[in-house]
């Protein structure tokens, strides 16, 4: 299994491939082990940007692309 730290990317992210995200994944969900996060729509993304220079930030920020798009009308 694929393990990340701040060694390897101060970022505090891992870029692999796709078997061992899956394998990441897969163990994730054996443990039962989740994220925290905060979902926030595009249109919070400035304020998100500001939180995040202030530090104000518990969880780590999920954009909701998805629905934005759905409601957004070109």
């Amino acid at each position: 299994m694929v393990s990340c730290n701040r060694k390897e990317d101060d970022c505090g992210q891992c870029h692999r491939g796709v078997k061992e995200t899956q394998e990441t994944i897969d163990f994730a969900a054996k443990h039962n082990i989740t994220a925290d996060i905060e979902v926030i729509s595009m249109e919070y993304v400035n304020t998100a940007m500001e939180r995040l220079a202030k530090s104000d930030v518990r969880y780590r920020f999920v954009i909701d692309v998805g629905n934005t798009l759905a409601v957004t009308k070109f």
